[in-house]
């Protein structure tokens, strides 16, 4: 009984500590600002160290999104802001996920900037004249209007009776002005609206793990099997998904084969089956994951595939998908091709096969049986069907 209650202690205590670990490691965004005036609208979001960001931008509202990576939001900081711009509207933001936080503004402009400085730290994000939305050292400061610095410099020679009016004045123009403080809305709320505006709620995504349960597909140089790398890549996928507010159909989410028949199922059979789940479920679109495999081992890379004789969206849901996972992962880009797969060529909607890496290749293999790499290569799945819908 003394050695489990000891067991129990020891691993709260490591679990406390990793956690702590963790945080320390991410940034401190700490507050957000803005300006403007008749060229543009500068938001500036103060963090605690230097940080990598990634934008998007969204169309039917047009709206800028903006994901500070390896960061967390201080609670302390305003998560919901409306703003008085000919440039925007409205103001979020929010943890998007663990590591992430994202901004996102209502605009009525798409021409915008976004860049990171230092001394202190910060994220710039300037919408407006593209002439005028260039790096500069040090943004203008936002100071709130106070009668020290709205005092003439020719106090001395101001009248007694010309200053009491003054103040009347003020008085009565602090009365008619609205507060700016917005009332913060939960936090759980601000997540389901950021979730709304990627453009992913209500959509159905049909996802397919490749291979499974006797067909292992390719096996990497330390023997991973590919079946298992795209089932844990689309189980992390659709966690992500489902946050962002889609439907998720998986044609498989355990080791095994899809078609009724099991291993006894012909190959064609196998595939049918995974095409008869998407467009059974009348998806938007059908993505199937797959590792890329070659007998030279220095062969390497990710690459989007589209059915040819389909339609160009096809072409433009692979192609996100593939620039996404190159960016995020760092691998080769292979471009993105036609092919005639069965399960991108018999799927009713948009659709694409994406070989990820190479499972062959000892750096790729490694990469992606790690749960880092898993869940960069989720993210990145995730970001182009974003960018698609966008």
């Amino acid at each position: 009984m003394r050695f489990l209650k000891l067991f129990a202690f020891t691993f709260l205590f490591v679990n406390l500590f990793v956690n702590i670990t963790l945080a320390k490691d991410l940034a401190t965004v700490s507050n957000l600002r803005y300006s403007s005036d008749d060229s543009r609208l500068r938001v500036v979001v103060d963090v605690n160290k230097n940080v990598s960001v990634k934008k998007m931008v969204l169309s039917n509202p047009t709206r800028v999104v903006v994901d500070i990576k390896d960061a967390s939001l201080s609670k302390e900081a305003k998560k919901d802001i409306n703003i008085k711009s000919k440039f925007g509207s409205h103001i979020k933001i929010a943890q998007f996920d663990p590591k992430t936080v994202r901004v996102v503004i209502n605009t009525l402009n798409s021409n915008h900037n976004i860049f990171t400085m230092d001394n202190p730290d910060r994220v710039v994000i300037d919408i407006g004249n593209s002439k005028t939305s260039t790096v500069k050292k040090q943004e203008p400061k936002v100071e709130p209007r106070t009668e020290s610095n709205t005092k003439t410099e020719n106090k001395k020679d101001t009248p007694k009776e010309t200053k009491k009016e003054a103040k009347k004045e003020t008085k009565k123009e602090e009365k008619k002005k609205p507060t700016k403080e917005i009332t913060p809305i939960p936090d759980n709320e601000i997540d389901r609206e950021l979730a709304e505006i990627t453009g992913l709620n209500n959509k159905v995504i049909s996802i397919d793990p490749g291979h499974g349960g006797s067909d292992v597909g390719a096996v990497g140089p330390t023997g991973a099997y590919e079946k298992d790398v795209t089932l844990a890549i689309c189980k992390e996928l659709k966690k992500i998904l489902e946050e962002d507010g889609a439907t998720v159909v998986m044609t498989r989410e355990t080791d095994t084969e899809v078609s009724s028949k099991g291993a006894n199922a012909t190959a064609v059979e196998e595939l049918q089956a995974r095409v008869d789940i998407a467009n059974e479920a009348k998806a938007d679109i059908f993505l199937s994951i797959h590792m890329d495999s070659f007998t030279n081992r220095t062969a390497r890379g990710t690459t989007g595939y589209y059915f040819g004789g389909g339609s160009t969206v096809s072409r433009s849901l692979a192609d996100k998908v593939r620039a996404n996972i190159v960016d995020q992962l760092g691998t080769m880009s292979r471009g993105t091709q036609t092919c005639n797969f069965y399960v991108v060529k018999h799927t009713d909607m948009p659709a694409t096969l994406i070989e990820v890496a190479f499972i062959s290749h000892p750096d790729e293999e490694k990469l992606l049986t790690s749960k880092d790499g898993v869940r960069k290569a989720a993210l990145a799945i995730a970001d182009g069907i974003s960018d698609y819908f966008g």
